[in-house]
């Protein structure tokens, strides 16, 4: 069986690494194209060498979102090859019984779920981070809209929302705006800095511009005061600043439960959040979902030329579980699922499916 367990891997592993990189081929070229289009016409510095080298840094971030696919893909043109053959034939009769074959791909699987998990929480994550501050130190800033990054922070009895519009590769804030409320919810005090740096346990804002609030018995007066520098007490640290300009399909897992506990803390709606972190935990797994789903081609008969439609319907089921895994985030997020709930719900559906489909096949087949 050892033999046989190695040809199945060798065999599977040469079609998902070929799959790999067809995609990853495709998806090189077109964002180079794109990418190639802003080279030079909005910023004389961004060259096609910098556009190529911004595009080669996203791969990682690609062969994270592409990796269960391939893995489907190959699975089933190696399974659906082997049928065609009778090859797959020749290891039943060799003593391979359903539960073994179910448990050589499952272990196959959980290889490609834990190098899923190792791209998409390091190397991924990494290489982001590197093509964005490659792309930032040309254009000159890391910024997300028209109203950059929103944060809320509790300060004892009175609450805090900062604005940062653009984070630069030194880690320096700019265009700093700072709204502090009085326990009654009102507006107390706004504060505009053109920097900020993090300094130690505080932030070090430049010139700076004070509106305080001042109560009065017949109209609030508002003070204002200019000042070239004043340190800012907040709990907001520059890697928060970074999460929240981030999308967060690019953070790391220990990034996103970070920024969540954040959100928690300040009584922030964190559901969406919470919904991208178990997503994030269980999308590794979908791989064995994947193998779990290419298994029961091996049991079909097929005639010459059937396997490039067994693949493309491996690719039509693929996609509508990737649609479907979004769906349920959506609607999680709207309806106020339970976050791991709306995250497993399609692996659990299609892993159902695929198990009645194989057993169905194995006892009829």
């Amino acid at each position: 069986m050892r033999v046989s367990q190695r040809y199945i891997y060798r065999q599977i592993l040469l079609a998902v690494l070929f799959v790999s990189i067809g995609f990853l081929a495709l998806f090189f070229f077109f964002d180079t194209v794109s990418e190639l289009s802003f080279a030079g016409r909005n910023n004389h510095d961004y060259s096609p060498s910098s556009a190529m080298l911004y595009v080669g840094l996203l791969l990682p971030s690609h062969a994270y979102e592409l990796l269960p696919i391939t893995v489907l893909i190959g699975s089933i043109y190696v399974m659906s090859s082997m049928a065609q053959s009778s090859e797959f034939t020749i290891l039943r009769t060799s003593g391979l019984s359903p539960a073994q074959a179910l448990r050589t791909l499952l272990w196959l699987g959980l290889g490609f779920a834990v190098l899923t998990f190792v791209l998409g929480d390091y190397v991924a994550p990494a290489s982001e981070r590197m093509a964005q501050q490659q792309k930032a130190a040309i254009e000159g800033k890391l910024t997300t809209g028209r109203t950059g990054a929103w944060m809320k922070e509790r300060l004892g009895d009175h609450d805090r929302i900062v604005n940062v519009q653009e984070l630069l590769p030194t880690g320096e804030m700019r265009q700093v705006r700072i709204f502090d409320f009085n326990p009654q919810g009102l507006l107390q005090e706004v504060i505009r800095a053109e920097s900020a740096t993090l300094e130690g346990e505080h932030w070090q804002l430049r010139q700076v511009e004070r509106s305080t609030v001042i109560p009065d018995n017949e109209r609030q007066q508002l003070d204002r005061a200019i000042q070239d520098s004043m340190p800012l007490a907040t709990t907001i640290r520059q890697d928060m600043v970074s999460s929240a300009l981030l999308d967060p399909d690019r953070m790391s897992t220990l990034d996103l439960y970070t920024y969540i506990n954040h959100l928690q803390s300040n009584k922030q709606s964190a559901q969406s959040y919470q919904i991208k972190f178990w997503h994030k935990v269980f999308y590794p797994f979908s791989c064995l979902v994947m193998m779990m789903l290419a298994l029961p081609f091996a049991y079909l008969h097929f005639r010459s030329g059937a396997i490039s439609s067994a693949v493309f319907g491996g690719v039509i089921v693929g996609i509508s579980f990737f649609l479907l895994n979004n769906v349920f985030g959506y609607i999680g997020n709207v309806n106020g699922w339970m976050p791991w709930l709306a995250a497993l719900t399609p692996s659990l559906i299609y892993t159902a499916i695929s198990l009645a489909a194989f057993a169905w096949l194995v006892r009829n087949r």
